[in-house]
């Protein structure tokens, strides 16, 4: 069969009727869990809050589980990752009693990038017409396909028409020459292939892939955040991913493989203790800055041994802050010059969202607006019902933003894939995307 990425493209979905129910199953694979949400979207009235989006999202079912095979948002080993995916999506299909065979997953790995590109052509008629459009945004297209890259993004973030720039929709208007502002969002053909692989291993479809950070974004932003110009950092555990918004585009998308983990690790190496102690040391008494008090403040850090007799250390809070501030630092710093060397397209806006489970770290949002010179705030993802108390923080943004992605699908263009689209009986897109991954491996 022929493989969707010999041009570079996932699956895509088509967007949701805003006039019609459904049912979606989303799914967030990152490094420390894996979530499954199973959602209702109904059609919003138009005068709710957050107008871009068409549809009240409602959760069924949820189901998380801590990730297992799993290293900095991808695949490093196969059996373990689709178990532990197995017992999120059965979690959730108990729950809502539904079974589904579709889902819309997150990409946080395969050094996700961004690149802005420009087409224009002539128009053959005074008017501009439907196959003018069609052709310039096929012209910025052809140019986004890269050998070893997939392309997870496609969206036309401004028309021009002669020399008129910012024109949001050209069609009916009156110009000899049409051009097109295309961001184009990408990552590594192999971490798709795996992941999708992965997922074909549970018996479920991949229905579209989602640059995490991107997700994210759609769960945390306000409309006019996204309007006004904002950067948004997703502090994970394996990787940090960042997505930038503007003049209601999505404009920027980078990631770094450093997250909270990172932080863990350092404290189970300098205080010489299980990472499962560290992690809790880091919840209950990590920050980024510390007090006069924190040193006085003893903690007792369990030995890493499993001798029982062993007497646990004490160190002071300070201490412990010590270990913890040299690598946010570094994180935050990384995030920094990746926008700065991003150029202007990556510069708008003079306000950061910080959202993730590393977003919880007390003075986070202080020492980053130390770092960016912005002003920040820590965002939980917003304009869904039904989500239980423990899963409605900053950890789980992204899975709320796979649920907001269907309304919003139709922004993005695929034009190359329509040719996989044609189907006859049942065997379609989907159904050849996934022979070809079993053929392929």
């Amino acid at each position: 069969m022929t493989s969707p990425f010999r041009h570079g493209l996932t699956p895509k979905m088509r967007p949701i009727s805003p006039k019609r129910s459904a049912i979606m199953c989303v799914l967030d694979i990152g490094t420390s869990k894996i979530v499954c949400m199973i959602v209702r979207l109904r059609p919003r009235e138009g005068t709710d809050i957050l107008p871009n989006r068409t549809h009240k999202a409602e959760i069924l079912g949820i189901g998380h589980t801590r990730a297992r095979g799993m290293k900095a948002g991808a695949i490093a080993d196969m059996a373990k990752a689709e178990a532990a995916i197995r017992q999120a999506v059965d979690a959730a299909e108990r729950m809502a009693e539904v079974q589904v065979d579709r889902v819309i997953v997150t990409v946080s790995a395969g050094r996700i990038g961004s690149e802005q590109y420009e087409a224009r052509v002539t128009c053959p008629s005074p008017r501009v017409e439907e196959q003018d459009l069609h052709r310039v945004l096929q012209a910025a297209s052809d140019h986004s396909v890269r050998q070893g890259r997939a392309v997870l993004h496609s969206m036309p973030i401004g028309f021009r028409l002669d020399d008129t720039r910012g024109i949001k929709d050209p069609r009916g208007m009156l110009g000899s020459s049409l051009g097109v502002d295309m961001h184009v969002v990408t990552c590594d053909a192999a971490t798709a292939r795996n992941l999708m692989l992965c997922i074909e291993r549970c018996h479920l479809t991949v229905e579209a892939l989602v640059a995490a950070p991107f997700a994210a974004g759609l769960a945390v932003l306000t409309d006019d955040e996204a309007e006004l110009g904002t950067v948004c950092l997703d502090m994970g555990a394996g990787t940090t991913t960042l997505s930038v918004f503007a003049g209601g585009h999505f404009v920027h998308a980078d990631a770094v493989a450093v997250g909270s983990h990172h932080v863990t690790m350092d404290l189970a190496r300098g205080l010489s203790t299980r990472l499962s102690d560290a992690e809790r040391i880091k919840v209950l008494n990590g920050a980024c800055f510390a007090a006069k008090s924190d040193e006085r403040d003893i903690v007792n850090v369990p030995s890493i041994s499993e001798d029982e007799r062993d007497i646990p250390n004490s160190v002071s809070r300070a201490q412990i802050i010590r270990i913890i501030r040299p690598r946010v630092d570094e994180i935050l710093e990384m995030v920094r010059d990746r926008l700065v060397a991003a150029g202007s397209a990556a510069e708008v806006g003079r306000r950061l969202v910080l959202t993730g489970g590393g977003a919880q770290l007390p003075g986070l949002a202080d020492l980053a607006a130390q770092v960016f010179g912005r002003q920040v705030r820590v965002a939980r993802p917003v304009g869904i019902t039904g989500l239980p108390d423990s899963a409605k923080g900053p950890p789980f943004a992204a899975a709320v933003g796979l649920t907001v992605y269907p309304q919003i699908a139709g922004a993005e263009h695929f034009e190359p894939q329509r040719r996989f689209l044609a189907a006859t009986g049942t065997d379609g897109y989907f159904t050849r995307v996934g022979r070809w991954i079993r053929d392929s491996f």
